[in-house]
């Protein structure tokens, strides 16, 4: 009986494996109880983001059942050349930069844990290194265009209108994830420091700033259309949907979309807002380090691509002005 069933290796189907030949049992529990034991801590220890949870768990799914396919019962034997090997096993369907990347990211996050935990006395992972991936620079709309988006979801007087507002405000006004935003409880307003207090990635608290139009929005919606709004299910989310649970993420992408198309701008996600917030602050003049603690960035690599975008539209502006550029 195997760790993992079918080709795909996606799902458990026994707790041990015996080794034919010289009559010794080898137990493959440690394989399923580490993997829940690592789903567990990312989600909850660390607080990582679903999308993260599930990339990362289903990695680490292949790797065990690569291991099994090829006679590895123990987490112990899975050393650095072994990885390596499944590394290169992902390879040979070309896949992008960006896989091979966070393949080594899962594995690497997978063997520090399970050192820590106990189950390995040396974290084998530690010594891979992923590939190189380039970032592209956002494409980050212009500040008219974006008043032109408020403007036109303004002059919309229903309470989904107003709703819709105010996320687009907050979005724009404090670079937020989305995920943040629809996470928002009322206790996390401020509005007498005018700041939110969100929960970011690997739960880490932060207080963001929030601009004065943001600050009217809110209120307004929170004053007229949020009543409108509650049900039982409702809690103390902020943000409501259309039956008065808490917004999704989805929703929040659909309405965006909803407002582009009617303010006839090119369409938004909502982390486009969040990439506008941050290069109009840095071309305000704000400093990288602000910026980076605005979007509740661990390092300030993940920052300073936009220095690149602002650079980008320097030059712009000087080849279109400068007579001799």
């Amino acid at each position: 009986m195997c760790f993992c069933g079918g080709g795909a290796g996606t799902r458990l189907l026994s707790m041990s494996h015996t080794q034919a030949g010289d009559g010794n049992e080898t137990s493959s529990t440690d394989f399923v109880e580490s993997l829940a034991q690592f789903e567990n801590h990312l989600r909850h220890a660390q607080g990582r983001s679903a999308h993260t949870v599930r990339a990362y768990v289903t990695d680490i799914r292949k790797l065990l059942c690569f291991a099994e396919e090829h006679g590895v019962r123990n987490l112990s034997d899975l050393d650095t050349r072994f990885l390596r090997r499944w590394l290169a096993s992902k390879q040979s369907g070309d896949p992008a930069r960006t896989s091979l990347a966070r393949h080594v990211s899962s594995l690497r996050a997978f063997t520090s844990w399970a050192c820590r935990a106990g189950f390995v006395e040396v974290d084998h992972g530690g010594l891979l290194r992923g590939p190189a991936v380039a970032h592209n620079p956002p494409v980050v709309l212009r500040v008219d265009q974006i008043e032109t988006l408020i403007e036109t979801v303004g002059q919309d007087a229903s309470n989904m209108a107003m709703r819709d507002e105010a996320v687009i405000e907050l979005l724009y006004s404090t670079g937020v994830r989305v995920s943040e935003l629809c996470g928002l409880d009322l206790d996390c307003l401020d509005f007498k420091r005018n700041v939110v207090k969100v929960m970011g990635k690997g739960a880490k608290e932060r207080f963001v700033p929030c601009g004065f139009p943001a600050v009217r929005a809110i209120e307004r919606y929170l004053r007229v259309a949020r009543g409108e709004l509650v049900r039982s299910t409702s809690g103390n989310a902020v943000f409501l949907g259309v039956r008065g649970s808490r917004l999704h993420p989805s929703s929040v992408q659909r309405l965006l979309q909803k407002w582009c198309a009617r303010a006839n701008i090119p369409s938004l996600t909502p982390h486009d807002l969040r990439h506008a917030a941050a290069t109009h602050v840095l071309d305000g003049g704000a400093d990288l380090r602000s910026v980076q603690e605005l979007l509740g960035h661990s390092s300030i690599d993940s920052t300073q691509i936009y220095t690149h975008v602002t650079a980008a539209r320097l030059r712009s502006a000087f080849e279109q002005a400068h007579p001799r550029a």
